[in-house]
Parts: structure tokens; C-alpha cells; sequence
């Protein structure tokens, strides 16, 4: 019998896929495996739609960004889908005309891709943000813009 049962979410197909990955991988999901869902979008946060980049072999690539209290990552934008989890501390993000938001520990973010924005980190410790970047071989993950 299938452990899958106790997993606590409805799953997407590709939730399924990697359900059923890891669950060939592994035997079967234990009793005491949880799944919790962070993030589930098409868009990224300045409702732009998701796209992929096309033409060169894919390439993922995951980061942890740390930043001391009042620094700022300097305005950009994307050249690839990427999504963010704040692990400490508080980020606060300005999109320019479109305003700011405030990201803090535990939140997720799929990151605006061509809207110039730029972060500061608005905590009183550091601020640890975890990011995966789905792109390709060749492709800028992050572009400095003028503002």
C-alpha cells in the first residue's frame, strides 16, 4: 500500500511526478514525511507571466543572498524566472511606480522578471534569502539597470 495518502497537500501534475519520484527513489513517502507548499504561480509578483527561457540547454541555479541591515542589491531586473525564500531578517523590495513590498522569514516570492526593482534590507539583523534561478546556459540571472 502507498504512503502517498499522507501527504498533505493536493498535488499538481508535476506535485505527482515528484511524489512519485520520490517515492521510487525512497520506497515509498514515510508516515512522518510532510510536503508544505510555499508558492504555486504563473505570474510572477508584478503579474507578469512565467516564461521560460528557450534555445540554450536549461540551467538551474540556487543561491542563498545575504545581506547586512541597510543594504541594497542596486536596481535589475531578470533574464530568467526566479523564485526567493526569505530565511531571516526582512526584505523590502521598491518596484518603482508600481510601489514597494516587504518580504519577511518564511515568505515566498516569484520575482518580478522585467520590472526594475531593487532590494534593501530593511531588519535590524541579516537578511538570508534563498533563490532559485530556472534559466539556461548563457542567460544573465540578474542585469543592473539605470534608474
Amino acid at each position: 500500500m502507498s504512503n502517498l495518502k499522507y501527504l498533505p497537500i493536493a498535488l499538481s501534475a508535476g506535485g505527482l511526478a515528484l511524489a512519485a519520484a520520490l517515492a521510487t527513489a525512497a520506497g515509498a513517502l514515510e508516515p512522518t514525511t510532510h510536503v508544505t507548499p510555499l508558492l504555486s504561480t504563473g505570474k510572477t509578483v508584478m503579474d507578469e507571466p512565467i516564461v521560460y527561457p528557450t534555445g540554450s540547454p536549461a540551467k538551474v541555479t540556487t543561491s542563498i543572498v545575504s545581506m547586512a541591515p541597510g543594504a541594497e542589491t542596486g536596481w535589475h531586473t531578470h533574464g530568467v524566472p526566479l523564485v526567493g525564500l526569505v530565511l531571516e531578517g526582512e526584505l523590502t523590495v521598491d518596484y518603482g511606480p508600481r510601489g514597494k513590498r516587504t518580504y519577511k522569514k518564511g515568505d515566498s516570492v516569484a520575482e518580478a522578471m522585467n520590472v526594475p526593482h531593487n532590494g534593501r534590507n530593511t531588519g535590524t539583523g541579516t537578511m538570508r534569502l534563498f533563490v532559485v534561478y530556472m534559466g539556461a546556459d548563457g542567460l544573465q540571472s540578474s542585469i543592473p539597470v539605470k534608474h
